[in-house]
């Protein structure tokens, strides 16, 4: 099997799927690039499904794919003081990836975009051009030319960083037997449990109704748990400090994110671009990607059919932004921060709906300084001090080993 086109997509998840969308879509007045999407047959290489979340104000073009979604937060500090934290105009959104990749898949199809399933060998430079080669699922070979390649698989090794952690986690959909979920808000941080000796943990509540919610325990720290230690955790949350009483697993979600410093590549060749998760869009004080994919394949998009270079695209993130994600993450890393009471202050000292805003790199440089006088000035200053003396190391391992 052998094909040419303008462009290839190469993975079909939140990134390469909006991509694919953004980029395959009619416009009035616009050239529509030819668009290929390649994804992994069914098996071992195919993530299984998982939840995303994000933000926005109002209304948005996902809401009939959502799960659930709120207008309040709720943190509890490390003192059991609650918070309830109104979002204005935001809503906080929760959504399903198995969903939105049939809904995409299918408007893709009404674009006239086939999702082909391929197992991909090798993404390179060949003159002018970009080839995908592969394998499909009876094991045919098969191979894509096209004059640009997306590429949205994880890099086969992280950034070189002055601070890498790790925000890892298990989740457990539960069902209870008593109503004991408040469906009108989602638990963003619940640090009423125990620490680990380095970094931070908290619960995360996601309720659907009174009986079921998506129920986390999260960490960030240098190293993953064994399987027993985090069901030891999430088990303790459940009971001793939700105080659930019976309940029922219905499924069942794990996943390692790097937190990382490190900068990330805006090609891989001279045609060749990674997006997503290996092109930067993961926020790195937080975790969250998903409406930076959003922001991200709107502006590549554009450039394409501009026919401007998508290396000279602005990153996903501003400078502004990633500088003090590195200043907290290096604060986390060395303890001069405790990332419970940090992030409890925050909230509470801070409209949710500006810390948000601030999340999104959507504050100005004014906002930026006030949220920043409402956390602890001198540990902060220390760990932005020291930042420029710091050498930049590729982290050994791979997310998800301990």
């Amino acid at each position: 099997m052998f094909w040419d086109t303008d462009v290839t997509v190469v993975g079909a998840g939140a990134a390469g799927l909006s991509l694919a969308v953004e980029l395959a879509k009619p416009l009035a007045g616009r050239p529509t690039p030819r668009v290929a999407v390649v994804e992994a047959p069914p098996g071992p290489l195919r993530p299984p499904p998982r939840t995303w979340c994000y933000w926005e104000a109002d209304d948005g073009p996902y809401d009939a794919l959502l799960t659930a979604r709120w207008d309040q937060l709720r943190v509890y500090g490390p003192n059991h003081v609650k918070l309830d934290l109104p979002l204005g105009r935001l809503r906080y959104k929760m959504l399903r990836s198995d969903r939105f990749e049939a809904a995409m898949t299918k408007r893709l199809a009404a674009y006239g975009v086939e999702v082909r399933r391929i197992s991909v060998d090798s993404v390179r430079d060949v003159g002018d051009a970009v080839l995908v080669r592969g394998r499909d699922a009876s094991g045919e070979l098969a191979a894509v030319r096209s004059g640009l390649v997306f590429d949205s698989r994880p890099l086969r090794s992280p950034p070189a960083a002055r601070t890498t952690l790790l925000q890892h986690f298990l989740g457990w959909f539960v069902h209870t037997a008593r109503p004991v979920f408040d469906p009108d808000a989602a638990t963003l941080m619940d640090f009423r449990l125990p620490q680990p000796p380095r970094g931070l943990a908290f619960g995360y509540v996601l309720p659907l109704s009174r009986h079921d919610a998506l129920v986390e325990y999260t960490e960030f720290s240098p190293a993953v748990l064994d399987d027993a230690s985090y069901e030891r955790a999430l088990r303790s949350y459940l009971v001793s400090v939700l105080g659930l009483g019976p309940y029922t697993v219905r499924e069942r979600e794990q996943g390692v994110i790097p937190m990382s410093d490190g900068r990330f590549p805006r090609h891989a060749g001279r045609r060749i671009f990674p997006i997503g998760a290996a092109g930067g869009a993961t926020r790195p004080s937080t975790g969250y990607t998903f409406a930076a994919i959003q922001r991200q394949s709107r502006d590549l998009a554009q450039a394409v059919r501009a026919g401007r270079s998508p290396a000279r695209v602005r990153a996903v993130h501003s400078r502004r932004a990633r500088a003090m994600d590195a200043v907290l993450l290096r604060a986390l890393d060395t303890g001069r921060v405790d990332g419970g009471p940090f992030f409890s202050h925050l909230f509470s000292a801070v409209p949710a709906e500006r810390v948000l805003r601030f999340l999104d790199g959507a504050t100005s440089p004014m906002e930026d300084l006030a949220i920043g006088l409402r956390t602890p000035v001198m540990p902060m200053l220390r760990s932005l001090l020291e930042l420029p003396l710091l050498a930049r190391t590729v982290p050994a391992g791979r997310p998800g080993t301990p």
